[in-house]
Order: C-alpha cells, then structure tokens, then sequence
C-alpha cells in the first residue's frame, strides 16, 4: 500500500476573523475547525498519515485532541512556523522517504469532499501535480495602488475570466517534486502563497481539478455564518 500524507498547516493567527481565538480553534459542529475538517479528510481511506503543524504553544493540547479525534491512523502534530511555507516545510521534513503522494489542506477548509480528495489525488499520481480550482466568475482586474488612498487602485488591465481560477486544496504533489521544489525555494530565498507556486517556479506544470464554492476556506467572520448555514443543510439532508 502506498503512502499518502497529508499535511495540514494550522499555526495561522487569523487576524483577519477579528477573535480572540485563532479560526483553526474556532467550533463548528461543537469541535474546532481543525478536527472538523481532519475528519472530512481521513473519510477519504487513501491517506495513510497526518501531519499537523501548529503554533509551538498548542501542540501539546491540539495532539491530545487529534489523539481522541478517532481518525484511524497515525496523525503528529509538528511545531509550525511563520509563514505557511514554513509550517509545510516543517512537516514535509518529517514524512517518510518512501511518501508517494503529499497533500495539503487548508485546516479551515471543513467541507470538502471524499470524492475531491480522491480526484486530486489521482490526477497527482499521474500527473506529479494537482490542486483544486473553481473558474473566477466576476470580471478581474489588474490594478495598481502606488500614490493612491489605501481604498482607490488604478485598473491597468483586465484579465479574461476564461484564464483565471481560483486555488483551492487539497494541493497534491508526488513526494520527491513537492520535496525539490521546497528545497529550490529555500536556497533561492523564495516565498509563495501555496505549494503550487513553489512547483510552478521549479518549471513543473500543475493541473486544476474542477473545486466547488462549498469547498470556501473559513478567513471572515461572514464565512463562519456560511459554514454553519452549510452544515445545517448537510444535517436536513441526513434527517430526510
């Protein structure tokens, strides 16, 4: 059986909630975000191993919760980092050599799907790289904001819908490509937003796997209200 791990960072303050408690930690369902959303992943049973990367003052409390979580492998929590790059670099190092496929997951993105899990996996499998995407519906603009009040930017261009998605995760990557191009991107002092930039800037190409809107990742307190409105359909729909 082959191994697939899948990391989850979850060290981010999430200044932009507004709570005095970071959103990983936050409760949907009556369980914080983070258990939440590692159970929507260990339903998917092709990942064999979890890792989660936290703040160092919350990994004693978060492995004891992971620990009763019940999600029926093995699971460790790892001292995060700064930055989300780091948090992932930390626990990457961590994985077994002999690792097939590396996923990543947004702690905070609590519904997704067995079936996009798998999707993107296998896509990764054959392919080396996969994340999940949806196409960008409104109309985007590339702006500039230089000498301009913090709320005005000057549109230079606009960018064709058909062009854009938006990323998702899971982000999947065959082991030894994720493992280079985090390598490459420490030597040459490079940060990007998500795994899949690191994969592009080594000159491997990366495949969307068609996301969905249900998939959103929990940043604002609006969203909060969404999941739960999201969850609530979930539980008419096991009622019926």
């Amino acid at each position: 059986m082959s191994r697939i791990a899948a990391i989850v960072p979850a060290a981010g303050l999430g200044t932009r909630m507004g709570a005095e408690t970071p959103k990983q930690f936050l409760e949907l369902g009556g369980m914080p975000l983070i258990l939440f959303t590692l159970r929507r992943l260990a339903a998917c049973s092709a990942i064999t191993e979890f890792f989660i990367s936290t703040r160092a003052d919350d990994i004693v409390s978060l492995q004891d919760k992971v620990a009763k979580a019940g999600l029926g492998r093995p699971a460790r929590v790892v001292h995060g980092g700064d930055t989300r790059q780091q948090s992932v670099a930390n626990a990457l190092a961590q994985a077994d050599p002999t690792t097939e496929i590396v996923l990543v997951h947004d702690a905070v993105r609590p519904f997704i799907t067995t079936e996009q899990v798998e999707r993107v996996i296998a896509e990764a499998r054959a392919r080396g790289a996969a994340i999940l995407g949806i196409p960008a519906i409104d109309t985007v603009k590339e702006v500039k904001r230089a000498s301009l009040p913090q709320d005005v930017a000057l549109i230079t261009s606009t960018i064709p819908r058909e062009r854009i998605v938006l990323a998702q995760t899971p982000q999947a990557f065959q082991y030894a490509l994720l493992r280079d191009a985090f390598r490459s991107a420490q030597k040459d002092g490079v940060t990007a937003s998500d795994e899949a930039g690191l994969v592009e800037r080594f000159g491997k190409d990366v495949f969307v796997v068609q996301g969905s809107e249900r998939n959103l990742k929990i940043t604002r307190p609006a969203d909060m209200e969404l999941a739960r409105f999201y969850l609530e359909q979930e539980r008419r729909t096991v009622q019926q």
